[in-house]
This record gives structure tokens, sequence and C-alpha cells, in this order.
């Protein structure tokens, strides 16, 4: 950030009552006197995001610039504004924030100090301000003396956007500009859009320093040995990364480079339906004083959490630093993963629980992110949802896919990483029909690919998908491995699978560029003996 752009920013902070870096209670007692939430029973600060409680991918833009307009990948996911709209509405977000009060907060983006970004936050609201501050990296006071951001995120829900005057799609509005290096929110009060405004901004970076962004959670064992977790919101992204078994390097973002894996963050952002203690013990115990509650409904007696009521949305969230996870692994680092497990929700049933990828597929099933989109987690959707997203994590993705895949594909190979698919979507049937797959299970499932018992199993090729799939793993009963055989009907079984493979093979058509043997490790192909061994 150059000093034209510094002092620009400097001039939103100078006359008004400003406060940098306020400590968690702090922010607890400023949100509470301005009547921004309330305390939950075990001491999480609760808050209602109103209209918004999710992300709102129409109402996020690029600056369509000289400085990005050959690199980003255009599209309906990185939509462009011009600069004058940026500059327009740039105006209208300093002369709203010229009265009031902020709150700032200093820290980073990446935990590996040879890669993070320095970053500034500016709210209107305190609790988001305690949500980035639970969320992000925060600074030593010796790295505060002196601190310089290299990104500003400018936060002010309150102020809405006009589409016809201002070039956006709603009220709302998340718009990036690379070249100025800020990141303008408005409209929305859901904090997730601070947070994925971030990884998205480290996606287009980082790539230029030779480190792979992913959207993955990561955990590592007592011998050093790291896991990914690759998923859209809602497939287990963080409760599978939760294991009390293995130290939690972070539930979300990542950074994979030479010397291994960092964690982008400095807490977590777990959604929280149907929370139990029983099932997920240590985000349960994790959400206590300095965490935020979103859109959680509360007792009005007793002001404790119901879970189970998703009367606000399906999407309720916690935030909290990965201090609050016990064992946590501070600094949130490691070294190259060992494994890596690709997670999906799949709506139809048809997926095996768990099945193991050859590189090839491997790369065939990152590129084609398939999961669905659960209940709550964007705007106006009530029901899970089959979608492709691309390398996981398709809306915070700013360059061209085949970037993030080719560097994952030569870091499997030079790592020799094992890969496996995860459906923890339906099984029995589709959505509606099925049942959810059992938690219980899929834990056992996770845990015989990290300890490497799942390669004592007899894998045979899916005759559908071609992945391949084992045929014991211990405690889990040998017909769940089996997707079909959990199926009453089995002639509905083959017209669905059927149906999802044409869905992979029409949505591969896009990656024209990717190697044949790429293309050819997708679904509904036919398998030469050499072909059904990994």
């Amino acid at each position: 950030m150059n000093c034209a752009q510094l002092n620009e920013l400097n001039e939103i902070l100078a006359p008004k009552k400003v406060h940098f870096n306020l400590s968690v209670s702090e922010l607890v007692k400023k949100a509470l006197a301005s009547g921004e939430g309330v305390l939950a029973s075990q001491g999480a600060f609760r808050v209602s995001t109103g209209k918004y409680t999710g992300r709102s991918p129409k109402d996020k833009f690029i600056v369509d610039d000289s400085m990005v307009h050959n690199r980003v990948d255009w599209g309906s996911v990185n939509r462009p504004i011009s600069p004058e709209h940026f500059e327009s509405l740039y105006t209208k977000v300093k002369l709203y924030l010229k009265e009031r009060e902020l709150f700032v907060f200093d820290g980073f983006g990446g935990a590996d100090e040879r890669y993070r970004l320095p970053i500034r936050v500016i709210n209107e609201y305190a609790w988001q301000n305690l949500f980035v501050h639970q969320l992000f990296i925060r600074p030593t006071e010796a790295e505060l003396e002196d601190f310089q951001p290299g990104f500003t995120i400018i936060v002010v829900p309150g102020l809405k956007a006009n589409p016809e005057t201002d070039g956006t799609h709603s009220e709302a509005f998340i718009i990036c500009s690379y070249e100025k290096r800020v990141v303008l929110i408005g409209g929305t009060h859901y904090a997730g859009e601070i947070k994925k405004s971030l990884f998205s901004v480290l996606n287009y970076f980082l790539p230029l320093e030779g480190v792979l962004p992913m959207h993955c959670s990561a955990n590592i064992g007592e011998e050093g040995d790291v896991a990914l977790f690759f998923g859209l919101s809602g497939t287990g992204k963080t409760t599978l990364s939760a294991d009390p078994e293995r130290r939690l390097i972070g539930d979300d973002e990542h950074g994979w480079s030479h010397e291994g894996v960092f964690n982008f963050e400095g807490g977590c952002y777990a959604k929280c339906i149907n929370l139990s203690e029983e099932k997920e013990p240590q985000i349960w115990n994790a959400i206590k004083y300095g965490a935020v509650l979103e859109n959680v409904v509360l007792d009005p007696e007793t002001q404790e959490a119901d879970y189970a009521d998703g009367s606000l949305t399906e999407n309720t969230r916690a935030a909290y630093p990965i201090e609050h996870i016990e064992g946590a692994a501070i600094p949130e680092m490691g070294g190259h993963p060992k494994v890596i497990v690709f997670l999906t929700a799949d709506a139809f049933g048809v997926l095996p629980p768990i099945a193991k990828l050859s590189k090839d597929q491997a790369m065939y099933h990152f590129l084609s992110g398939y999961t669905s989109k659960l209940a709550g987690t964007e705007r106006g959707v009530t029901e899970p949802q089959a979608t492709f997203s691309t390398c996981f994590g398709a809306p915070f993705l700013p360059l061209a896919p085949r970037v993030y895949a080719e560097m994952l594909g030569e870091k499997i190979e030079s790592y020799n990483t094992r890969v496996y698919l995860v459906n923890t979507g339906w099984s029995g049937g589709p959505y509606g029909i099925g049942k959810r797959m059992n938690l219980t299970y899929t834990r056992a499932m996770i845990s015989a690919a990290l300890n490497g018992s799942i390669e004592t199993a007899n894998f045979e090729a899916d005759p559908t998908f071609g992945i391949f799939v084992p045929d014991h793993i211990e405690g889990v009963p040998s017909e769940v491995l089996n997707p079909r055989s959990t199926w009453a009907d089995k002639d509905q079984y083959d017209r669905i699978a059927k149906d999802l493979a044409s869905r992979f093979n029409q949505n591969f058509e896009q990656f024209s560029q990717v190697a044949e043997m790429i293309k050819e490790a997708g679904p509904v192909q036919a398998l030469t003996d050499k072909e059904t061994k990994v």
C-alpha cells in the first residue's frame, strides 16, 4: 500500500472517536452498551444479522482496472465493476463514516510470517470488530508499534447502495479493489463476508509466491502427520477436523507452501445448527466468553442457546479463537500433508461414503468440486441443491481454476499425498428419502484413512464413477460402503447415479485445456485392468 493510499485511509480515521485494537472484554462491553446483541448463558456474544444470514454472491464485485483486467477469471463469480463506480461508492463510505464511532483491528492473514498479509479492518459495530479479532491472526504488542496495513477492509452494514447509481446488484455490496488494496462491505450485517473477503484477497496474491491457497481445514497427528479436508460450507470441514485425537491447525482456509501448510486465520467459524456436546464436544466447549454467535435462537428466560432451532436460518454460526479448541496447534502450521480428503454432501445419495482416488481422479474431482449447497449458506437456498464449485471454493477464487489445480497436482505428486473422496451427504436414497450419513461411521472412515488402516482393504472400482471403494473398514457396516446396497429400489439408484455421472461430464466440458488423462478420470468410463488398481 503506497503513501497516497495510506493517507486516504488515515483521513477516514483522523477526526473521529476511533478505538484501535480493543481487547475482547472491551469490545464486549461496547457492543452490550450499544445494544448490538446479548450474552448467551455460556458467555458468548449473540447477535442477529437481520435480512442477510448468509453470503450474498451476486453482490460481490472486483474493480476492473488495468492491474487485474488480464489476470482475473471474469464471469458469474468474479463480476466486474468499473473504477468510477468504486470511487463513487468509496466516497459515500468515507462520508458515512465521518462522524461515527469506529473500531479498528490490525492483524494478519496467514500464520506463516514468510507469507502473511498485514490487514486493517475498520468496523462501525463493536461486535463485528470482536468477530475479526477472534477470526484473524492477532499481532503481538511489538508488531503493532509500527504496523502498516497491506490491505484494508471497511465494513459499513448500515450503508446501503443504490444499484441504479452505484452499479451494484442490490443494496448490499462487497467490492474489492486490488489496485487500491481496499475491500468495501456494506448493506449486509453477515460477518462471514469479512472473512471470505480476506480469503479472496489471499487467493489472488499467494500463487504469485508459489503458495497454493486452499478452502480446507487441517489437523495434525502425534507423529506430525498433516491431513487436509476440502469442502464447501456444511460438508463437515470444521466438524471432522476438530478431532480430539489430533491437533487442529485450522478449520477453513490454508496455504500450502514449499515448507508445508499454514492457517490463514486465528480462529474458527463453525456452523452450529443441531450442534450437540456428544457429537462435537470440541466445538461445543469452544463456544464461551469471547465467542460470537450469529442468528442462534436463545431461550428468552435462560438465554441458553437452542442449536436445533433454525427458524432464523439453517446457517447459524459460532466464531471463536483457535485457542478455545483444546490442544490446537499453535502456531497454526504443519508439514506437508500425508492425506487429503475431499468432502462432498451428495444430495442424490449415490456416491460412496469413502473412496480412494488416483492422482488423475484427484485432479478431476478437485476441478469438479461437486457437493450440495446446504440450506442457509447462501441467500435463497432453503434445501440442498446439487452444485459444482471448482476447487471446492469457486466463490473465492479470482484466478483461473487451472492455476490452483495445477499447483495442487504438483504438490500431490511431489509429496506422495494420498487422496480420498468422502460423502457426508445422503445414504439409502436422495434428500427427502434417504438419511444423512451417520457421523460415527464417517469419523471411523476418516480415521482409517488417516492411520492408513484403510489400505488393508480390497478396493474395487465403482461401476458408475470409477473411484475405488474399500470392502471393509473397522466400525462401519460393510453394506454402508456400497451405496447401491443401501437403497431399497436398486433400479432407481442406477438411474440417479447415471444422472449424476452425466452432470459431472457436462460440468467438466468447461475444462477443455486440461490433460486427457484427467478428463478420462471422470465417471462412466471403460476401465482397463491397469486402471482398476491404485
